[in-house]
């Protein structure tokens, strides 16, 4: 069976993905906390395999996938706090905390650009303010969504490590807004920076 370039990168991406969730589950910090940080990755990533020949994403979005993927994977093996490199930056540059929960919300404004593709291609939306408007709005509704998880779950494991390392504030008490608003930051700069791309891509699915 003859498959086109797209679908070999999308392949190789999974590969990628699956190849990194495997080496997460192997030995983590902790099963319990592993499998609240890898569980909205896993999600997403079932939905998206499910639904690939029914709707397929552009190249650029699966990239995007894959990438916030992998990202919540090495924060599951080591838990945000403790990723090696981060801890290795904190310790150089003489930071007050490991900074790879909030790198991996900044990333998570990426998703703007997924969520953008869906509203473009599933509403009435054309591109726009009001299109622009919907996604960022859409993006920090998932960024908070994050946020109230993150606290239901830290409530209903109270006692454990893992509720502490789950909510990673490191002792910020402004740790959430600090989190929502990198997400919100990382989605503008992600649609000024891919939306011409993007735009490319959507008119070859057409």
């Amino acid at each position: 069976m003859v498959r086109d370039k797209g679908t070999i990168i999308h392949i190789l991406l999974l590969l990628l993905v699956v190849s990194v969730f495997i080496w997460s589950v192997i030995r983590p910090a902790g099963y319990l906390i592993w499998t609240m940080e890898v569980l909205p990755a896993v999600v997403v990533l079932v939905i998206v395999i499910v639904t690939y020949n029914k709707f397929r994403l552009t190249t650029l979005s699966y990239v995007i996938i894959a990438i916030l993927s992998i990202t919540m994977f090495i924060g599951g093996h080591y838990t945000y706090s403790k990723v090696p490199l981060f801890n290795w930056i904190k310790d150089y540059f003489d930071l007050n905390r490991n900074h790879y929960d909030r790198f991996g919300h900044f990333l998570k404004g990426l998703f703007a650009i997924v969520i953008r593709e869906i509203l473009i291609r599933k509403t009435p939306l054309v591109r726009g303010p009001w299109l622009l408007a919907v996604t960022l709005s859409f993006s920090l509704s998932i960024g908070a969504l994050y946020e109230i998880t993150e606290w239901l779950a830290s409530k209903i494991t109270k006692g454990k490590k893992a509720s502490t390392e789950f909510l990673g504030t490191q002792g910020d008490v402004w740790d959430s807004q600090w989190d929502m608003s990198l997400t919100l930051v990382g989605s503008i700069l992600a649609i000024i920076i891919f939306s011409k791309l993007h735009n490319k891509l959507l008119e070859k699915k057409r």
